[in-house]
């Protein structure tokens, strides 16, 4: 398989924005919640958008060799990446950790981490607890509709990152786009909603019990990676570059590389790319970039 542009699968929850759509993502409608740029996900699969392949879904055209011995030594492929538009706030959720998710769920757990490439003024992130808590006061805060007042309230600047390991309660803001790269799993038990209700009148199913199981109830201390790693744990690594400072993109012969453009334009390979464009990089390829702009590069490491 040669390098190929991806076209992603789209998403509109009730939370969703009109950022995206600026973009060239098509939908029908003005609102997006989440591009799925490179997903192996039965709820939502990426296809190919370029060369023999096209319209295809990506899982079913890439082959071990082309994924790398690193990704094809999981159960699952391993990563999700994932644009994210909020036009209104998400509801506050918390993943689960792979053996309570395994456990329980038949499925793994989600560990991911957030790079913010837009923001609107005064909008941030909910991320974990200020300070140690337990399930009893949790659960009250929950009752009461005080649990925002228990978390960290991050105002955001393009460019902040957090990395957000399974059991930390966290929620993202109105106003914010960003990219999210994750563990492959939709697990997600979502604890508070605001009181909304979708188009049909109902509010949306909580998880609370599940939820009060599964949280890590010590104070949130910020994961930092230094230089251009922003992310990094068993199911994925990533990075972020500007096209002037690393033009040519080598994957590994252990692993595929995924390249999502956060701003420019240019060509890969001699493929055109704009903003918010993910490529993938089979293992044992390369991209040369000739173009401007950022990209995030996601690929598997040991």
């Amino acid at each position: 398989m040669e390098i190929i542009k991806l076209e992603p699968a789209i998403k509109t929850y009730i939370w969703a924005g009109q950022k995206l759509k600026k973009y060239g993502k098509k939908i029908d409608g003005d609102k997006i919640s989440e591009c799925r740029e490179l997903s192996f996900h039965p709820d939502g699969l990426s296809k190919v958008a370029s060369g023999k392949d096209s319209g295809k879904f990506l899982k079913d055209v890439a082959l071990a060799r082309d994924i790398g011995n690193y990704a094809s030594s999981f159960p699952f492929f391993p990563v999700l990446i994932k644009l994210i538009d909020s036009g209104d706030n998400l509801s506050v959720q918390v993943h689960p950790s792979d053996e309570y998710a395994l456990k329980n769920e038949n499925s793994y757990g989600k560990t991911e981490m957030w790079y913010v490439i837009d923001h609107d003024e005064g909008s941030g992130l909910y991320v974990g607890l200020k300070d140690d808590s337990n399930e009893i006061e949790i659960k009250k805060n929950l009752e009461d509709g005080t649990i925002l007042n228990k978390l960290n309230f991050y105002p955001v600047k393009n460019g902040d990152c957090f990395f957000i390991k399974s059991g930390t309660i966290h929620a993202i803001g109105k106003g914010v786009t960003l990219i999210e790269i994750q563990q492959n799993s939709n697990l997600t038990y979502r604890l508070y909603d605001y009181n909304r209700t979708d188009s049909s009148g109902k509010k949306r199913e909580l998880h609370i019990d599940k939820a009060l199981k599964v949280i890590d109830y010590k104070r949130y201390v910020p994961i930092r990676f230094d230089g251009n790693l922003v992310g990094k744990c068993k199911y994925f690594s990533s990075y972020v570059y500007d096209v002037s400072d690393l033009s040519e993109v080598s994957a590994s012969i252990d692993s595929f590389v995924s390249i999502t453009f956060l701003s420019g334009e240019g060509l890969i390979n001699l493929i055109p790319y704009k903003t918010y464009d993910t490529f993938f990089i089979p293992a044992g390829q390369k991209g040369l970039i000739k173009g401007t702009g950022r990209y995030i590069l996601t690929t598997i490491e040991r």
